[in-house]
């Protein structure tokens, strides 16, 4: 789960399509101001990822400097939405710890109910 930001009204903005993971700070925070017309200091955080789906960067700007979040994965890929939904999309802090944690952002409940068995 990522720890990060204050508040439960925290936005979060998931960059559609693929960005070219060689881009570091200073490249996301001029995607996020230019092509996003969005303030790469606000109390957002901005996520972007690879063509292959397998690698993330998270861009968070707290109190006096930029936080570079970069997770590969090694098996598997991301539910990532594709350009036809925008530029951008907004979710919660949930939907990105589902998406953290390899899931759909369009599912209905985060893990499926487990119903106890008792062994006697």
């Amino acid at each position: 789960m990522l720890n990060i930001g204050t508040g439960p009204e925290l936005r979060v903005y998931l960059a559609c399509g693929s960005t070219d993971m060689r881009k570091s700070i200073d490249g996301l925070a001029a995607l996020v101001q230019e092509s996003f017309e969005l303030d790469p200091f606000s109390p957002c955080i901005f996520v972007f990822c690879s063509r292959k789906r397998d690698k993330l960067k998270i861009l968070y700007w707290e109190y006096n400097g930029f936080w570079l979040y970069y997770r590969r994965l090694e098996r598997g890929r991301f539910q990532w939405p594709d350009t036809s939904a925008g530029k951008t999309v907004v979710i919660g802090r949930r939907e990105l710890n589902w998406l953290l944690d390899g899931l759909s952002l369009t599912q209905q409940k985060a893990h499926p109910q487990v119903s106890a068995k008792r062994v006697v």
